[in-house]
């Protein structure tokens, strides 16, 4: 993968596609504690783009 895209997304066992949530550094005060919480986690792509496989 190429320095960029592997900074943003990382491969699983499985071959698939994963990436952190958004907007989770920046303001927390305003976001409640369960939405935190739940942007820790990981998420999937819905659309393994070809493109992105490529690098």
């Amino acid at each position: 993968m190429k320095k960029s895209v592997s900074k943003r997304f990382k491969l699983t066992k499985n071959g698939k596609l994963v990436r952190r949530s958004m907007s989770v550094n920046h303001f927390r005060t305003r976001k409640s504690t369960k939405n935190v919480r739940q942007k820790r986690q990981t998420r999937g792509i819905d659309y393994p783009n070809k493109k992105i496989m490529n690098y």
